[in-house]
């Protein structure tokens, strides 16, 4: 009858998705080009726990960033690029950032947040910003996405909602006497330095994301100064003391 049949086909649904969820597959393409996604979205929390020693569940797991995750992440940077952009405000990629735009003009593979700096004195621009100061608390913008202060320290964060909590960072530097730029949290990063403010004047764009972003003149120098030499020739991962990409590589 139409009921068993509709029985039927609900029950192999299930047990589909079930399927998904046992072997943790995130995204499925169908047999005719369609996708279907299993993973996190606006409306569930991410697919990962809190991160610690800045190594997230899934690369202990010998994996890299689930699919849905980088898919928010992407459109958390482009929303907040282009808000940024829209207020007029000095903003450039930082660190793991900057490095997967150098790379591959996308967010690093294995990467859970993306990190953005900005003038400290062009924060009151943007009409988010201002609010979450003015307000004291986060503050939902009409698309969703969550601005707030950083528990941890003098920084913004831009979640991709309430429930899902991938994120920017937003970093605001200032310039010190010397022409140094600097800023008042340090996290004890390997990229945690102060820089000259030259490789800020003039930015540049640089393909990230889907889109593109606002970069350090020259981006590979700046990165060196961070990181060190050959930093955009060796990946690595974040944490190389609680795994390292060699494990992992030829297994993607």
């Amino acid at each position: 009858s139409p009921h068993s049949a509709w029985k039927a086909r609900d029950s192999l649904e299930k047990r589909h998705r079930a399927l998904m969820e046992t072997f943790g597959i995130k995204l499925e393409v169908l047999p005719d080009g369609r996708r279907r996604w299993h993973g996190c979205s606006k409306d569930t929390p991410r697919c990962f726990p809190t991160v610690h020693s800045r190594t997230p569940e899934y690369l202990v797991a010998g994996r890299w960033t689930p699919p849905c995750c980088l898919r928010a992440l992407r459109e958390t940077a482009r929303h907040v690029v282009a808000e940024l952009e829209a207020a007029g405000i000095r903003y450039w990629l930082e660190g793991g950032s900057l490095l997967g735009a150098v790379r591959l003009g996308d967010i690093i593979p294995w990467d859970y947040d993306v990190d953005v700096g900005l003038y400290r004195e062009d924060v009151p621009k943007c009409r988010w910003l201002e609010a979450v100061l003015t307000s004291g608390g986060p503050v939902e913008d009409p698309e969703g996405f969550l601005w707030e202060k950083a528990a941890e320290g003098e920084f913004f964060r831009v979640h991709y909602s309430r429930a899902n909590r991938l994120h920017v960072d937003l970093w605001p530097f200032y310039v010190r006497p010397g022409g140094v730029m600097t800023k008042d949290t340090w996290l004890g990063h390997r990229q945690d330095v102060e820089f000259p403010e030259r490789f800020l004047v003039p930015l540049v764009s640089v393909a990230f994301a889907g889109g593109s972003a606002k970069a350090p003149n020259d981006p590979r120098a700046f990165l060196e100064l961070k990181f060190g030499p050959g930093v955009v020739e060796s990946p690595e991962y974040p944490n190389p003391a609680v795994r390292r990409l060699a494990q992992d590589v030829g297994n993607k």
